[in-house]
């Protein structure tokens, strides 16, 4: 392999790379990474270094990528550590800018993914910190004539709010300036169009007075789209600053050369109203859609303003208020009624009922005892009491929160492409239809009407700057996001919440979705010479489960504790997935399980299938002990149905959704469950592992499936699921299986996201049709000559603030329950 190396390091134009690798736990690992880059074509050599955890790579670009590599080691099951970033961009105008910057940074060595988004005016970037560091790919950036304004890091603050202000006020102030300097040309052109030149005053009427006007207008706030349209040029680019250069200049050089030298020429029109007016139209638009931008990410800046300034902690015995971000993980915390909880934790002393809406959109308040979890930014309604804190700052929930609004609105749905794909191509198309627009009529039109052919021109490529196509699907995306976020719905990316409006088919996972996930132990039937031991087969039954963490464990555990049985420990314990468990208790041989379970161990059940079935038409799990295999008790478990899951279920059966019931239940107790529920559609004695190739049997039928479950046990289901569903609280925010979390952790939250998806994909798609229809009507109207300049450009001002406009639509949408 050595020496098959070199030879290849020798005749390929080789590039260096190293990975940074988590996993590895001795040197067998690294020579499995080592040997399986090796063996990838384009590869010269692979070295990994277990103490450093790094990989060190010699590679041919032509023939293998970055990201390939980095797929290989996962599929290894290591890691390739990455570091994250948002980094907050200036100077984009259009979403040619935003698609220029995402296509520098995707080819910068060592960055894996990036992702501009126009509305946010931010760059989501993932990256090799081994490879490229931050201050690279900042440089890239403002090579691009862009600026890094600044970089996150932990919780949002204040700043991205005053940035935004900023802008505003500078484009406010821009626009005055224009507006006062343009004001007596529009009175010109008011004059020109109504043939009323008396009603005016003359001095409007004299090209030097006009030309006095229009020249800091077109070189002041004008100068914006010069420098923008001169570094878009100068990278290969084009993008709105290019167009309303060329077309704004037309007018205003032609108009500079009349006034001058108009007599020579045989010249006398002047058109410096269309010019300047046209870029005050243009800052007009950018200042309304920077405010209505600003909106959009309200949920974000609601999520921002939750968290509480100040912390009380016990210190030396002493209650001390601190900075909340000075809390340190171990910290006692004191919380009294009315005040707002600072960090996550546990509670350690005292008792209250906390109101978590911020968090589940729940308006009930949610009592906690000691050992209970409280959540950072939910407000603490009855006693004071103590908590320990177990996450902080970046950690919190909260945090946790932001981090997955922000990064949903940072990201692309696949809808997105087609906008992406035409602004790439629009702007070179429109400079050469607007040449074309000119030589037709100069040349045919009106043959030897420089003005004429001048001015269609100029409307041409003011009409059809794609600003409204660019923000078309981004500002939606925005919006239902955080409109979800607000509500409970946590929408991990645009292309999540995308896809969940072709769904057809939901599979919903019964304990936690459909019930309330806590059963109990309702009945114990004695067995044979164990009559009337109820107590002792409950000792017996919960001593075997002590080890179990399963639900049905813990409702045996818990009957024996509210007896007041003393739970004694097993000598042996080996739990069997699915089926139950086996203990060894005093010198006995327990089993406690399936009939499966029993079978395989050669306990004869026969004789109690009568009180097993009379038990699961009840809907009720029932358990079998043997005690030294011989049948000992029977144990029934009820999961009660949440209130709310029929009354969902059916909302969701009413939109078009099939609904199925997924189950490790026996056939009986599913199908009991399924009807209180309204659910024909049953999936039951499936093992946790079985869960995901059941999925996978109902996608090869052609459906498009949702997979509803707790988070944990239904992982692999959940990721193999076109979109998955995690019913969970909140500070199961963290799920990394699901693509949607409902922290609400009922069904309504299922039929809300859904409903939501289906009114954002609406949006969008009315969006594009609105920003697509106006520049293919726009453009041939001001080609054969039936727009003016000035009238192109408020339309085209306009065109982006309607885009946005109706995306904040999406902010009325009313949840169910």
């Amino acid at each position: 392999m050595i020496g098959e190396n070199s030879m290849r390091a020798q005749s390929l134009p080789a590039e260096n790379l190293v990975f940074k690798i988590s996993g590895m736990s001795c040197a067998a690992c690294a020579r499995r990474i080592e040997k399986a880059l090796s063996g990838i074509e384009g590869i010269a050599e692979a070295g990994v270094n277990l103490a450093a955890e790094t990989a060190s790579v010699k590679y041919d670009p032509n023939s293998v990528t970055v990201e390939q590599m980095m797929d290989r080691i996962k599929k290894l099951g290591f890691e390739v550590v990455t570091e994250k970033i948002d980094i907050n961009i200036s100077g984009m105008s259009c979403a040619a800018c935003a698609g220029r910057i995402e296509g520098k940074l995707n080819k910068t060595g060592g960055v894996i993914k990036a992702t501009v988004n126009l509305a946010t005016e931010k760059a989501f970037i993932e990256y090799n910190a081994a490879q490229v560091n931050l201050a690279d790919i900042k440089q890239v950036i403002n090579n691009l004539g862009f600026k890094v304004v600044h970089e996150d890091s932990g919780l949002p603050v204040d700043t991205e709010k005053n940035r935004r202000q900023s802008e505003i006020n500078r484009q406010k102030k821009l626009f005055a300036f224009s507006a006062v300097l343009s004001f007596p040309l529009f009175l010109f052109m008011l004059a020109m169009v109504t043939k009323s030149h008396h009603f005016f005053p003359a001095i409007i009427m004299n090209p030097y007075f006009q030309f006095a006007l229009a020249t800091p207008v077109q070189f002041g706030p004008g100068y914006f789209f010069y420098r923008d349209a001169y570094l878009t040029l100068k990278s290969k680019g084009a993008n709105m600053s290019v167009l309303v250069a060329l077309g704004t200049s037309a007018a205003y050089f032609y108009s500079v050369a009349v006034t001058f030298f108009g007599s020579r020429l045989g010249l006398n029109e002047v058109y410096y109203e269309a010019g300047a007016l046209v870029i005050t139209l243009v800052l007009l638009g950018k200042m309304l859609e920077s405010i209505a931008k600003g909106k959009t990410s309200e949920a974000i800046k609601k999520l921002m303003g939750l968290q509480p300034k100040t912390a009380r902690i016990i210190k030396n015995g002493q209650e001390v208020e601190i900075q909340v971000d000075e809390v340190r993980v171990g910290d006692l915390v004191v919380v009294r009624p009315g005040e707002k909880i600072p960090v996550d934790g546990i509670v350690r002393e005292g008792i209250s009922s906390i109101d978590e809406s911020m968090l589940t959109g729940e308006s009930m308040p949610v009592d906690k005892k000691t050992g209970d979890q409280v959540v950072a930014a939910t407000i603490n309604k009855l006693g004071t009491f103590k908590f320990e804190a177990i996450k902080v700052g970046r950690d919190t929930a909260l945090a946790q929160i932001i981090k997955i609004v922000e990064s949903a609105q940072g990201s692309k749905a696949p809808i997105q492409r087609m906008a992406d794909i035409i602004s790439g191509y629009f702007v070179p198309a429109v400079v050469a239809m607007a040449l074309l627009t000119f030589a037709s009529w100069y040349l045919i039109g009106t043959p030897g009407d420089f003005t004429r052919a001048l001015v269609n021109f100029t409307a041409v490529l003011v009409i059809a700057c794609p600003c409204a196509l660019g923000l078309a699907t981004p500002t939606s995306i925005m919006v239902g996001t955080g409109k979800g976020a607000e509500n409970g719905i946590l929408i991990r990316g645009g292309e999540h919440l995308e896809r969940v409006h072709k769904l057809n088919t939901l599979v919903l996972d019964k304990t936690g979705t459909i019930t309330k996930g806590k059963p109990e132990l309702t009945d114990i039937i004695s067995l044979y010479e164990y009559q009337g031991q109820e107590n002792t087969l409950l000792t017996m039954a919960a001593g075997a489960e002590k080890g179990s963490e399963h639900p049905l464990a813990r409702a045996v555990i818990n009957a024996a504790l509210e007896r007041n049985l003393a739970i004694k420990e097993p000598e042996i314990f080996q739990a069997v997935p699915g089926h139950g468990v086996e203990a060894h208790i005093e010198g006995q041989k327990v089993l406690l399980g399936t009939k499966k379970l029993m079978l395989e161990h050669g306990v004869n059940v026969n004789k109690i299938t009568s009180d097993i079935e009379r038990l699961e038409s009840q809907g009720k799990t029932v358990v079998i002990l043997s005690i030294d295999e011989q049948p000992a008790g029977l144990l029934a478990i009820a999961d009660t149905v949440k209130e709310e899951s029929q009354a969902a279920i059916a909302a969701l059966q009413a939109m078009g959704l099939e609904v199925w019931m997924i189950t490790g239940d026996n056939q009986r107790t599913a199908h009991t469950i399924g009807q209180q529920v309204g659910i024909s559609n049953i999936l039951a004695e499936v093992l946790p592992e079985e869960k995901a190739s059941e999925i996978k049997k109902l996608q090869s039928q052609g459906r498009i499936v949702g997979m509803v479950g707790d988070g944990i046990n239904d992982a692999p289901a959940l990721v193999v699921a076109d979109v998955g569903f995690a019913i969970g609280t909140g500070t199961d925010v963290a799920m990394e299986a699901a693509d949607i979390t409902l922290m609400r952790g009922d069904l309504w939250g299922l039929v809300n996201s859904i409903k939501l998806s289906r009114a954002t994909i609406i949006n969008i798609k009315q969006n594009l049709f609105w920003a697509l229809i106006y520049n293919t009507i726009g453009i041939p109207v001001a080609a054969l000559g039936f727009l003016n300049p000035v009238l192109a450009g408020a339309a085209m001002a306009f065109s982006s603030v309607s885009v946005v406009s109706n995306a904040l639509r999406l902010k009325n949408f009313k949840f169910n329950h």
